[in-house]
């Protein structure tokens, strides 16, 4: 059973952790569960415990954010559309963590923004439109660090001076800027590999494992080093299809 009403300690560790993880408004408590939202991520998250030595349950309404977390949720009564459960706070800690950055860079957090900043814009000049390009691009990249933790998946590169927000489907071809915005449609690169991607000399099949072009060297190809596969998204999966069939060489 949890607390309810929560104890000062629970409420004051669950008013904590969220605060040092970007949710920072607190809605108020229902039934033992403390509500939270942040003023840069979507989504409510819940915060609840038995006590204060725990274990803690945390509620989401992302499906998003459920979606690519990939945790087992418990069946028990409570808010938002999955419940999960951790026996301390460290645990807690750092799925919290993880939570914001899925909360501040899934659709349709970056084409938010991307539209309240562009609304009183004009684009009627090919200058004009290179300037609102530019807006979305620099979203795009802010957006690809919170979702790959700023860090290159195939290299393990986290100095972001050299990392590359690449575009699967390029902006030019992309249908409409829910997709040019979306961080599905993009891989963060280290600049080596960007070039490569971006150039149809490399691409990825579905279970993260680089493909190259016969057309790279063999110094080429040793160059491009890579640790282990990238983890894809079913719609990342789709939007590489369109790479392999339009870019790669």
């Amino acid at each position: 059973m949890i607390e309810n009403p929560q104890s000062f300690i629970v409420s004051t560790e669950c008013s904590k952790a969220t605060k040092q993880h970007g949710f920072r408004r607190r809605l108020g408590e229902t039934d033992g569960w403390a509500a939270f939202q942040s003023t840069t991520a979507q989504g409510t998250i819940w915060l609840a415990a038995e006590g204060p030595a725990g274990p803690w349950f945390l509620a989401l309404d992302h499906t998003g954010v459920i979606e690519e977390l990939c945790l087992a949720a418990v069946a028990m009564p409570g808010p938002g559309r999955s419940i999960y459960t951790f026996e301390t706070l460290g645990q807690l800690y750092g799925v919290l963590s993880r939570i914001y950055q899925l909360a501040s860079s899934l659709p349709d957090a970056p084409l938010r923004e991307f539209q309240t900043k562009i609304k009183e814009l004009p684009m009627t000049t090919e200058t004009e439109r290179l300037i609102v390009q530019r807006i979305g691009q620099d979203i795009f990249r802010a957006s690809l660090i919170e979702y790959w933790q700023g860090r290159c998946p195939m290299t393990g590169i986290d100095d972001l001076v050299l990392l590359r927000a690449s575009h699967i489907i390029p902006w030019a071809k992309c249908k409409n800027d829910e997709q040019r915005l979306d961080v599905h449609n993009g891989l963060l690169l280290s600049a080596l590999w960007d070039v490569a991607f971006d150039n149809g000399f490399v691409t990825f099949d579905d279970s993260g494992q680089p493909i190259f072009s016969n057309l790279l060297g063999n110094a080429a190809v040793k160059c491009l080093s890579w640790n282990s596969p990238i983890l894809l998204t079913d719609k990342h999966q789709q939007n590489l299809e369109w790479h392999r069939q339009h870019v790669f060489k």
